[in-house]
């Protein structure tokens, strides 16, 4: 059996904020996610089609840093696919059928216990750093800034080696620096679902290093060339970088499985 486990944010689908980054629009992108009666996240009329084809051939399972109500909101999983589970809160989560699977949970607060400082003891340790920037909580769980200015290398070398030193990690994604316990960890939830549905062949997407806990036990990953990860060279050699960026680059992940499956048939 095939799985395709896929971070969604900047990799299959882009808020106006990205399309803006990537300097795109056009008449061939459709909202996929819905808030406040708006239409706030895109992907081309291909890329959609091209996951409903894959959707309908092999389990695929959104993978996101999202929580479950956030992740809710993308109508498109509701309307047109049929998805059984979706890893939320970087993995802190697996929802079964709209259901969250209390055996994976306890496992995932049993490891908060034991490997990594307490989030507010995180929290306090970087008052030191005097970060400038807005800090949001997600579900008591992990936190991150929306900064107001760059940070330089040297500065963001030293906030992740605080962050490892109590057994956390970053991940800088634009304006987004994100603080994540070891233990909320998108790949030992996907190693998770894969084990329990006995799946041989695993596909899998995504642009930051929170993706690179899952997209590493991929027999297939790809990256699109926008992502954080592209930089991180001596991690992401085996991967499958794209040559388009922004939506072009999720129909390009899309239509690269997609013709995958059609070699195997």
């Amino acid at each position: 059996m095939r799985m395709f486990a896929s971070d969604l944010d900047r990799t299959l689908i882009y808020s106006n904020k990205a399309l803006a980054d990537f300097g795109q629009s056009g008449e061939d992108l459709i909202g996929v996610e819905r808030k406040d009666g708006r239409e706030i996240a895109f992907m081309t009329q291909e890329a959609r089609r091209l996951l409903e084809e894959i959707a309908a051939q092999m389990l695929f399972v959104p993978v996101t840093t999202r929580t479950y109500e956030q992740y809710k909101r993308i109508f498109i999983f509701k309307d047109a696919l049929n998805i059984p589970y979706a890893v939320t809160s970087n993995g802190a989560n697996i929802h079964y059928y709209g259901k969250p699977l209390e055996e994976w949970s306890v496992i995932v607060r049993k490891r908060l216990k034991t490997e990594c400082a307490l989030l507010e003891e995180m929290m306090d340790r970087l008052k030191s750093l005097e970060l400038n920037g807005k800090i949001k909580m997600a579900e008591n769980l992990f936190f991150y800034y929306i900064l107001e200015e760059k940070l330089t290398a040297e500065a963001k070398k030293a906030i992740a080696d605080l962050a490892e030193s109590f057994g956390w990690r970053i991940s800088h994604q634009g304006r987004k620096l994100y603080f994540m316990p070891n233990p909320i960890c998108k790949g030992e939830a996907v190693k998770f679902i894969q084990e329990r549905e006995d799946i041989n062949i695993v596909f899998g997407a995504g642009d930051s290093m929170l993706d690179h806990d899952f997209l590493k036990y991929c027999d297939y990953a790809f990256v699109p060339s926008h992502g954080e990860l592209v930089a991180e060279k001596s991690i992401t050699s085996p991967y499958l970088i794209t040559a388009n960026v922004g939506t072009a680059a999720g129909e390009e992940i899309l239509k690269n499985i997609s013709n995958s499956i059609k070699e195997k048939v």
